[in-house]
């Protein structure tokens, strides 16, 4: 089992920045890729960005990449999202979700923590 904890959520003006933070309780993400997804009110939970723990591959949907950058810190074990030139339509709840580097499917998911960016 595996707890996903997220932080770093808040409120923010547009073109502003803000960073997410997710840890796993208890151990590390060796062997998992780790990823962001949101949902914002009303429509459906889309992805964000994914990272591979062993090499750091990644990989981000076309309406963050340029703005946002998912990395690793092994001193810290986390995963983190770096979200730059934020948009209104960046607002949503943020969830962090990990799955074994040999699946497809997130089999793990944080509570979530929300972005909202002002206009």
């Amino acid at each position: 089992q595996v707890q996903l904890v997220e932080s770093g959520g808040g409120l923010v003006q547009a073109g502003g920045s803000l960073r997410l933070s997710c840890a796993a309780s208890g151990r590390t993400f060796n062997g998992y890729r780790v990823g962001w997804f949101r949902q914002a009110p009303g429509k459906e939970r889309e992805f964000v960005a994914h990272i591979w723990w062993s090499g750091g591959s990644t990989y981000y949907a076309a309406s963050v990449k340029g703005r946002f950058m998912i990395s690793r810190d092994n001193a810290k074990s986390t995963v983190d999202l770096q979200m730059n030139s934020l948009k209104p339509e960046d607002t949503a709840v943020y969830y962090c979700a990990a799955g074994r580097d040999f699946l497809v499917s997130y089999d793990y998911w944080g509570q979530g923590t929300q972005v909202t960016v002002s206009s």
